[in-house]
């Protein structure tokens, strides 16, 4: 199983890429993870919200391929504590396909996107900023894979 975290957003801070790079090294191919930037949508003074997101929309759409069990992070997903994250973890490796992890632009994604997903997963009820995201995901998908190698890392 490979896992794919499709995110809308380019050009991240340094600390980003090394953090999510860290739990992403750690991670054993057969449960890898790979981080798949996509372009924002242009946004401007005579540029329509809608517009960007429907540029991104249609993006993230290319970058999924047919494949893909897709789960969106948003907002109104499902709140899965750690545990109950290594439980989804095992399910979606007993598939045996890959996975497609949606991050969408800073406006969220379209109904359109949402409607791809199979599952959809929220962080946190917070707004967290999107370089954060990154690292977050990649650090509870190592611990959640740590859980179900019975490795001291959650501890």
């Amino acid at each position: 199983m490979k896992l794919r975290l499709l995110a809308v957003g380019q050009k991240m801070p340094q600390w980003v890429e090394q953090g999510f790079g860290e739990y992403a090294k750690r991670l054993p191919s057969d449960c890898s993870i790979e981080l798949v930037e996509i372009a924002p949508g242009h946004r401007g003074k005579n540029t329509s919200k809608d517009k960007a997101m429907q540029q991104e929309a249609d993006a993230l759409r290319k970058a999924i391929r047919p494949q893909d069990h897709v789960v969106a992070l948003d907002v109104k997903g499902a709140s899965w504590t750690t545990a109950q994250l290594a439980s989804q973890l095992e399910n979606w490796r007993m598939q045996g396909g890959d996975i497609a992890l949606l991050v969408g632009g800073p406006d969220g994604m379209t109904p359109e996107v949402l409607a791809l997903a199979r599952q959809r997963w929220s962080l946190s009820a917070l707004t967290l900023p999107h370089p954060l995201v990154r690292v977050l995901v990649a650090e509870q998908l190592y611990r959640a894979w740590s859980i179900l190698q019975g490795h001291p890392y959650h501890k």
